[in-house]
C-alpha cells in the first residue's frame, strides 16, 4: 500500500545572524581577504629585501671598479685602425704595487708600481678561441709621448725597459707603448694588483698545477717538489712571480709559469661552473672586481658580465699562449729587444684574424728550462663549502 504521508527534512534551520553579524559566506570571504593581504604584503617584503639586497651587492661591486678613459689618455688620432671589427684585443696587466693590501704580500723595497705580467689577449671574430702574447718585462722598447695620470706630459723615450712604462706614465701609456710596438688597436684593459690576484684564486678554493721539475725556493720564492699541487692565493702569487728558483731564472723563463697558471686557473673556473653558482660567483666577483682598473668601457658590472658572456666559448685547452720574440740585446745581455722579423709576423697574424705561423714563434732567446706548469689532468680536491 502506498503512504500518502509527506516525507519531513531533518536539516536544522540555520539561525537568522544577529543584527550586525557577518554570515558564514562574508566571514570566508573576509578570511580569504585576510590571507591575500597578507601574501601580498609578505611578497611585497621580500621582493623590496631582495631588491634592497641586490642593489647593495650591485653598488658594492661596482664600486671596486678603477676605471681609465684610454680616448682621453691616448686621445683617438695615430692609434692603430681597427682591421677585424668583431675580433677583441685586450691588454691584461698585472701591477707589482705594494701599495695597500699588496704589501703584506710582497715585501719588497720597491716604491711606485710596474707591469710585472703583461699579455695581449686576442680573441678572433668566433670567439671560441684565443691567442695570449705575453710581453717580457725587460724588453727594451721606445717608449712613445704619453699623459702621465695628472693629465703632465712625458717626453717618450728610447731603449726603456718595458715595465718601467706603467711607474712613469701609468697603463694608459702602457696601452699606447704596446698599440705602437705591435700596430694593433687595444680594444680593452684590464689592470688586477697582488691582492686582487691573491683573493681570486681563494675564491675558487685554490687552482691546480703540475711542475715537471721542483721549484727550489730561491731568494724567497716558493718551494715545490716536481708533480701536482694544490696552491692557495698566496702560494699561487709566489708561484707566478718565481724567477730564480726555477728553470734558469730568468724572467723569460716566468713567463712560461705564468701563461700555464693562467691556463690552470681558467679551466679551474670552467670547471667548477663558478659562473652558474650565485653564492661562488658573487665571491669571485667581490674578489676579483676589489683590485680591478678597466678602461672606461668595461667599468660596471654590466659591461664585464657582458664581455665576459661574450668570451664563454673560449675554451682554455685550445687557448694559445706565445711568448713575443725576443733577442738578447748585444748590448746588455741581461736585457732583450724585440726580434722583428718574427715579431712582425706574429702581429700581422692577429691583427687581421690570421692563425699565427709557426715561425712566428721561434724566439731567439728563449729562456725557460722546463716545460713548466700545467693544469693537472688528475682529479683536484673539491673547494670548501666556504669557497
Amino acid at each position: 500500500m502506498t503512504s500518502d504521508a509527506t516525507a519531513t527534512s531533518t536539516t536544522t534551520p540555520e539561525p537568522e545572524p544577529e543584527p550586525g553579524a557577518a554570515s558564514e559566506p562574508q566571514r570566508a570571504r573576509s578570511r580569504a581577504s585576510r590571507i591575500r593581504r597578507g601574501l601580498a604584503w609578505t611578497a611585497a617584503v621580500l621582493v623590496l629585501g631582495s631588491a634592497g639586497a641586490g642593489w647593495w651587492v650591485y653598488s658594492h661591486l661596482e664600486g671596486n671598479i678603477d676605471s681609465v678613459d684610454l680616448d682621453r689618455a691616448i686621445g683617438t688620432d695615430n692609434r692603430p685602425p681597427k682591421v677585424v671589427e668583431k675580433a677583441q684585443n685586450v691588454l691584461v696587466l698585472g701591477s707589482d704595487s705594494r701599495a695597500g693590501a699588496n704589501a703584506e704580500l710582497d715585501h719588497g723595497n720597491v716604491s711606485g708600481a710596474r707591469s710585472d705580467t703583461a699579455m695581449l689577449v686576442h680573441i678572433p671574430e668566433g670567439r671560441s678561441r684565443a691567442t695570449a702574447v705575453s710581453i717580457p718585462r725587460d724588453t727594451l722598447i721606445t717608449r712613445p709621448e704619453c699623459k702621465d695620470q695628472d693629465g703632465g706630459t712625458v717626453p717618450g723615450a728610447n731603449r726603456v725597459m718595458f715595465n718601467s712604462v706603467y711607474s712613469v706614465a701609468g697603463p694608459a701609456c702602457v696601452v699606447k707603448t704596446v698599440e705602437q710596438l705591435s700596430g694593433i688597436r687595444v680594444d680593452h684593459f684590464v689592470e688586477v694588483d697582488f691582492a686582487g690576484f691573491k683573493g681570486l684564486v681563494d675564491a675558487l678554493g685554490g687552482v691546480t698545477v703540475t711542475l715537471d721539475q721542483p721549484m727550489t725556493g730561491a731568494k724567497g720564492g716558493l718551494k715545490l717538489d716536481a708533480g701536482t699541487h694544490r696552491l692557495n692565493g698566496t702560494d699561487s702569487l709566489k708561484f707566478v712571480r718565481t724567477r730564480y728558483g726555477y728553470g734558469d731564472g730568468s724572467d723569460l723563463g716566468r713567463i712560461g709559469l705564468q701563461q700555464q697558471f693562467m691556463l690552470a686557473l681558467l679551466a679551474e673556473v670552467k670547471k667548477q661552473d663558478a659562473l652558474g653558482n650565485p653564492a661562488r660567483l658573487y665571491k669571485l666577483a667581490d674578489a676579483g672586481t676589489k683590485s680591478l682598473t678597466t678602461d672606461s668601457d668595461l667599468a660596471s658590472l654590466t659591461a664585464l658580465a657582458d664581455f665576459a658572456q661574450s668570451m664563454k666559448g673560449v675554451d682554455p685547452s685550445t687557448m694559445e699562449t706565445i711568448m713575443l720574440p725576443v733577442a738578447y740585446d748585444k748590448v746588455d745581455p741581461n736585457r732583450v729587444v724585440v726580434a722583428q722579423e718574427q715579431a712582425s709576423q706574429l702581429w700581422e697574424a692577429l691583427r687581421n684574424d690570421r692563425k699565427v705561423p709557426a715561425s712566428a714563434k721561434d724566439s731567439p732567446a728563449k729562456g725557460g728550462g722546463g716545460k713548466g706548469a700545467k693544469p693537472s689532468k688528475s682529479p683536484a680536491p673539491e673547494p670548501s663549502p666556504s669557497a
